[in-house]
C-alpha cells in the first residue's frame, strides 16, 4: 500500500478531538510510509492532516478543482498539488491514486466519497479497502444505519464488512493490510447472500 486517499471536513469541527484525530492519522501514515492523497485543502481537518504529514517528513498529493485554488482555500506547502475542472474529476483522481479510502469525521462531502469508494468497491470496479475512523463516536449513528440496512436485507453482511470500522488510524492501517475484498455484489448470480 503505496497510498490512501483520505476524506474529510473542512472544518475543525466542534471538538479539538477531531483535530487530535486528524493529525494522528497523518503521522500514522508517515510511520507506514504510506502518501497522503486529500482534497488539497488547508482549511479544517484536511489542512491539520497535511499539516501533520508535512510536519513528519512525509509525502502528499493534493488534489482540487480549480474553483476552490480561486478562493484561496488550497494548502501550498505541499509540493504535488493537481488542479482540476470538477469535482468529478478530483473524486476520479483520487479514487485512482489511491491505494485504500478513509474518512475522518466531515459533512456530506466526506460520507458522499466515502460511500462512492464502497459502492464501487462492493461492485468489483476495484478492490480497495475502505474505513471509517470513529472519533468520539462521531459515525456511531451511521454505524447503526449500516446495520440497519444488513438487517432490513438491502446490505449482505460480506460488503457491509469491506468498511472498516475503527476508533485509532494505526488500527485502521492493520486492518487495511489484512484487507481481502468479498466477491463484488452479482458476481454469482445463483448466490442470493451476495445480492442486496
Amino acid at each position: 500500500m503505496n497510498s490512501i486517499s483520505v476524506f474529510c471536513g473542512s472544518s475543525t469541527g466542534a471538538n479539538t478531538v477531531y483535530r487530535e484525530a486528524a493529525r494522528a492519522t497523518g503521522e500514522a501514515l508517515v510511520r507506514a510510509g504510506i502518501r497522503l492523497v486529500y482534497g488539497g485543502g488547508k482549511v479544517g481537518l484536511m489542512g491539520v492532516l497535511a499539516d501533520a504529514v508535512l510536519a513528519a517528513g512525509g509525502q502528499i498529493t493534493g488534489v482540487m478543482p480549480r474553483a476552490l485554488v480561486e478562493r484561496e482555500t488550497a494548502h501550498h506547502g505541499i509540493a504535488d498539488l493537481r488542479i482540476v475542472e470538477s469535482m468529478h474529476e478530483r473524486k476520479e483522481l483520487m479514487a485512482s491514486l489511491g491505494d485504500a479510502f478513509i474518512a475522518l469525521p466531515g459533512g456530506p462531502g466526506t460520507l458522499e466519497e466515502l460511500f462512492e469508494q464502497w459502492t464501487w468497491s462492493q461492485l468489483g470496479i476495484h478492490a480497495k479497502p475502505c474505513g471509517l475512523l470513529n472519533v468520539n463516536g462521531y459515525f456511531d449513528p451511521l454505524v447503526a444505519m449500516i446495520g440497519r440496512m444488513v438487517s432490513e436485507q438491502f446490505l449482505a453482511p460480506p460488503l457491509a464488512a469491506i468498511l472498516a470500522i475503527e476508533t485509532r488510524p494505526d488500527k485502521l492501517l492493520e486492518r487495511f493490510r489484512a484487507y481481502r475484498p468479498p466477491p463484488r455484489k452479482w458476481s454469482s448470480p445463483g448466490d442470493a447472500t451476495l445480492q442486496p
